[in-house]
C-alpha cells in the first residue's frame, strides 16, 4: 500500500482527490503492484460535508452555514453530513478488489477498514470502541464516522477521527441526524459526540503502520484527474445542492 502525500489547502480538492484516487484508471503495471492507497489529512478550515444522497436541507442548517461563510459540499460517497475542520483527522483508504475480493460486501469492508483504524486509536487510547454499524467510540460517545463507495475495480472508505474538533459547530450546522444507531438512544449532538483524547502525529503513524504502508506516491500526479472532477462537480453548486 502507498502513502498519498500531497499539500492541499482548498476542501474541494481534497474531495476531489479522494474521487481521482478512486476512479483512476488502471495500467499494466498494476497486474504487479495493486493501486491501494492511505491518505491521511485535515481541513484546513470548517467545511460541511454532506453524504452523495443527502438531502441538504433536511440534514443541515443552510442558513446558519451561509451567514457563517462555511462551505457546504458534498462528496462521493454515502453516509449523512458531518462538520469537520482543523481537530477533526480525516483518513481515506482505496482498497483494491484484486486483492481483497471479499470487501464488494459493506460488513466485510467496514470489518477490515476499521478493525485497524480502532488498532491505531487503541494505541494512545486503549478503551476505544466499535458500536453501532462502524462508529468509533469513546465512553459511549462517538468520535469516528465514515462512508464508502464501492465501485467495479476498488473500494473507496474514508472517515474522521475527532480529537480537537470544536465540537459546538455540530449543534449549529447539523440538523436531526436521518438515521441514528440505537446505543445513541436520542442523544443531541452535543451529548453524543466527543473528542478522544490523543496526539494527531502519534495517530497518522499508527494508521500507517497498521495499514502496512510500504511507500509513498506524490498527488501531484493526480492533479489533472482532480482538476476534472472539480470542472465536472466540485465547483459546481448543482453538484453540491443537487439534492435539497
Amino acid at each position: 500500500m502507498f502513502q498519498l502525500l500531497d499539500d492541499m489547502t482548498d476542501p474541494a480538492d481534497h474531495l476531489a482527490l479522494d474521487e481521482a484516487v478512486l476512479m483512476r484508471k488502471s495500467s499494466e503495471l498494476d497486474r504487479f503492484q495493486p493501486w491501494e492507497v492511505l491518505r491521511i489529512w485535515e481541513f484546513t478550515q470548517p467545511v460541511v460535508v454532506a453524504g452523495r444522497s443527502s438531502r441538504i436541507r433536511e440534514e443541515i442548517d443552510v442558513d446558519y452555514c451561509e451567514a457563517m461563510k462555511m462551505p457546504i459540499l458534498r462528496r462521493c460517497t454515502g453516509g449523512a453530513s458531518v462538520v469537520a475542520g482543523p481537530g477533526c483527522l480525516m483518513y481515506s483508504v482505496v482498497l483494491d478488489h484484486a486483492v481483497h475480493d471479499g470487501l464488494r460486501k459493506i460488513d466485510a469492508a467496514h470489518q477490515y477498514v476499521m478493525s485497524r483504524v480502532l488498532a491505531a486509536v487503541q494505541q494512545q487510547v486503549p478503551s476505544a470502541t466499535l458500536q453501532g454499524i462502524c462508529d468509533l467510540t469513546w465512553q459511549n460517545r462517538k468520535c469516528s464516522g465514515n462512508s464508502l463507495r464501492v465501485t467495479r475495480d476498488r473500494i473507496l472508505y474514508h472517515g474522521t477521527v475527532l480529537y480537537d474538533f470544536d465540537l459546538s459547530m455540530l449543534s449549529h450546522c447539523l440538523l436531526k441526524a436521518p438515521r441514528q444507531p440505537d446505543y445513541r438512544e436520542g442523544r443531541d449532538h452535543a451529548s453524543f459526540v466527543t473528542n478522544v483524547p490523543l496526539n494527531s502525529t502519534r495517530l497518522a503513524k499508527h494508521l500507517v503502520d497498521n495499514f502496512e504502508v510500504r511507500d509513498h506516491v506524490d498527488a501531484a500526479s493526480l492533479r489533472n484527474e482532480v482538476l476534472k472532477l472539480r470542472q465536472q462537480r466540485y465547483d459546481l453548486q448543482k453538484w453540491h445542492f443537487r439534492i435539497e
